[in-house]
């Protein structure tokens, strides 16, 4: 039985439905020019001045040669080739064909030199569609910017992106697989000077549109950097409101006064590594109590005033049974989880080299993402209820236009391409736990038509704001929201979310203050966005999303896309290498050796206690086993094991021929026996290896 309030609103939304007919008719009317923000130098795009990359299958993109490509980076780095190739020419380079076959999206190609490659793009065509149907178009060319985005065919020409990564360190205190940096095996320190950290600031700036608000510092773990935290302060001094670490959470879980020195210098996000629920299912990064790790970092952060966003690398067959596990654990905890990042495995780094039977038991994808959350927690549609982050770049652009022209900055927009990025976002009730996805209850695509509609309109403030609550009121539906939710609630969160009326739901500036945290914390309301992130690979590499990346690298060299730093043609082995700080031998003589946690090594911790909500069904305490049934390594490192194993049984079976041939065919006799003497041992077979899991797992940093 509803509450008599959702027939109230029930009919409210029918009133909005006939009053937003006449607005938009006589808001069609002698439309106003885009106007000229303060922040770009070019005008606000309208929708249909809004160009796409090529769209649907089959079509045809620029792609990569997963052979060609570590082949030519190495003739870089090795001095042979000149750099200047990458500007110049498109080394590498293959077109390839995405294609539909056998229910599935796929991308196929072909190198001249090394043959055929295929890879999984989507495992439901619907959810593909969807996707790459609802995503509204690019942002506006970036300009201002020959001095920073200048890198051939990687250069991004699109946009400002929305959260620009800063690696302060190469060193990092884990070793895990996989990792896009193969940290601490290169054999180098690449370390940011302070005077670095400053320059990559303020350069960042200078790029027009100026949309980028927020700024992730990154590694290697971040943490140990010892700018780290100058680095927080000084992004909150340019003008960041949401300065970011992509973390471990070691520091922070073993160091409450760490926490809370992070967050008086502006920390306000932490994007914490966390694969799973109990210290089984995170024992793949060989740390023997991760998991603890991760609860005492939640909990030292969040009572010091930074949010936690969880960052899960989904990898089949290692832990995507955890999909559902996360998603359940973020729901019992509302007021402490306000967003989970699950991304699916890149290829890249550390296994760059996987073997073809690996990668295809280990491909995850966005598809196989939202089927997840389905299937293991029964939330939400593939095709309803996901949607590529770019589709909130349409409620970005109603944001700039409210704002008007005298911005500093612009709204922060996701324009990446729809097959970058996915999200869902769930209405969670903090009191009662009560949820229901967002798009359940609210017509999203129609909403973004409406909304498309108001800012070609290209009003004042009022009008705008006034479009923007009838085109809600309309596209609500009450009785599919949570019980207590109301309407109300819901222009609220529009408002809260991007600034339109001017009241205040606590500053986010860098003046805020700890009752400014708290006053926000206190919305009873918590939209829960699960969002999906998936990088490329050599495998799957589209240039079409290169160019329009919304995450780049602050670098010596200028802003290069994530993708194309990390895989693509290998940006970060190259500048890295072309301005590292150190050699090991000599950074160990000058600085020592960092503490490294591997080999099922713990973490000491002054507490284990936490103030979560942890549900005994959910924690996991067996590792998954799916590839051990299959016979399939999991680690790039367990592949070049085998492989040296299998090296070196085949030496031995080549040698036990020989010995064969040489007595039966060439009738030769065989030596004397090899006996003991004076101490002298006769040769002996090899040890056979210990078992992957048994090995402490040490590299160049940690030996």
């Amino acid at each position: 039985m509803h509450k008599p309030i959702k027939y109230v609103e029930k009919a409210v939304t029918y009133a909005a439905g006939a009053a937003w007919a006449v607005f938009d008719k006589l808001n069609q009317i002698h439309q106003n020019p885009g106007f000229v923000p303060k922040w770009s130098d070019k005008p606000l795009l309208k929708s249909w001045e809004k160009v796409k990359p090529p769209l649907g299958w089959p079509r045809q993109t620029d792609s990569l040669c997963p052979r060609c490509v570590p082949e030519i980076r190495q003739q870089i780095l090795d001095g042979k080739t000149p750099l200047e190739v990458l500007y110049t020419d498109k080394p590498g380079e293959i077109k390839a064909q995405v294609i539909e076959r056998d229910g599935k999206i796929l991308m196929v190609k072909d190198c001249p030199i090394h043959g055929h490659f295929e890879d999984v793009m989507a495992i439901d065509t619907a959810f593909f569609k969807h996707l790459e149907d609802v995503f509204p178009g690019r942002d506006i060319r970036a300009h201002n910017d020959a001095t920073l985005h200048r890198h051939g065919s990687s250069t991004i020409t699109h946009g400002r992106g929305s959260v620009l990564t800063v690696d302060l360190t190469n060193r990092c205190n884990m070793m895990c697989d996989p990792c896009f940096m193969d940290a601490n095996q290169v054999g180098f320190v690449h370390e940011l000077t302070w005077e670095d950290i400053k320059t990559l600031l303020d350069n960042a700036v200078t790029i027009k549109p100026k949309r980028q608000m927020s700024v992730q510092f990154s590694g290697g773990e971040p943490t140990i950097s010892p700018f780290f935290l100058d680095a927080v302060r000084y992004a909150r001094e340019v003008g960041y409101t949401s300065v970011q670490a992509a973390t471990n959470g070691i520091e922070f879980a073993k160091s409450p006064e760490f926490c809370k020195q992070a967050a008086d210098a502006g920390l306000r996000y932490a994007y914490l590594q966390f694969d799973g629920i109990g210290n089984a299912a995170n024992s793949h990064r060989k740390v023997g109590n991760l998991f603890d790790v991760k609860l005492r970092a939640i909990e030292n952060l969040y009572s010091n005033g930074v949010d936690i966003i969880p960052v899960i690398t989904i990898i089949n067959g290692i832990n995507n049974e955890q999909v559902g596990r996360i998603v359940q654990f973020a729901l019992d905890n509302p007021k402490k989880i306000p967003f989970l990042s699950f991304q699916p495995v890149s290829f890249t780094g550390r296994d760059e080299a996987v073997t073809d039977e690996r990668r295809a038991a280990q491909r995850y994808t966005l598809s196989h993402l939202a089927h997840d959350v389905k299937n293991q927690t029964g939330l939400g549609q593939p095709a309803r209820d996901w949607f590529p982050i770019s589709f909130m770049s349409t409620f970005s652009d109603w944001s700039d236009l409210v704002h008007g022209p005298q911005a500093g900055w612009g709204q922060l927009s996701c324009g990446c391409h729809p097959n970058c990025g996915v999200g869902m976002a769930v209405m969670v009730d903090k009191e009662t736990k009560e949820k229901a996805p967002v798009t359940a209850f609210l017509n999203a695509d129609r909403l973004a038509r409406d909304v498309a509609r108001i800012n070609d309109a290209a009003r004042g403030k009022w009008a705008s704001i006034l479009g923007m609550a009838l085109a809600v009121a309309r596209n609500y539906d009450p009785f599919q929201a949570p019980s207590q939710f109301k309407l109300s609630d819901m222009m609220k969160k529009f408002d809260k979310t991007f600034g339109a009326t001017g009241k205040s739901y606590g500053n986010v500036s860098k003046t805020r203050t700890r009752e400014d945290i708290e006053h926000r914390r206190r919305d009873r309301w918590n939209f829960l966005f699960v969002a999906g992130m998936w990088f490329q690979d050599l495998f799957n590499y589209d240039f079409r999303r290169t160019e329009q990346c919304i995450i780049p690298y602050a670098t010596q060299e200028g802003e290069i896309s994530f993708c194309a730093y990390n895989t693509g043609v290998g940006w970060r082995n190259i500048i890295e290498k072309m301005h590292m700080t150190a050699t090991l031998t000599k950074w160990y003589d000058e600085h020592g050796r960092h503490e490294i946690f591997a080999g099922g090594k713990t973490v000491p911790l002054k507490s284990v206690d936490h103030s979560l909500v942890l549900r005994e069904e959910i924690v996991t305490n067996e590792v998954q086993h799916d590839l051990d049934r299959l016979g399939i390594a999991k680690t790039a490192r367990e592949e070049k094991i085998r492989a040296r194993d299998a090296r070196l049984k085949e030496q031995q079976e080549h040698q036990r021929m020989m010995k064969l041939y040489r007595e039966h065919v060439l009738k030769e006799q065989p030596g004397p026996e090899l006996v003991q003497i004076a101490g002298m041992s006769a040769p002996t077979a090899p040890a056979a290896p210990k078992p992957v899991e048994e090995r402490e797992e040490v590299g160049s940093f940690g030996d």
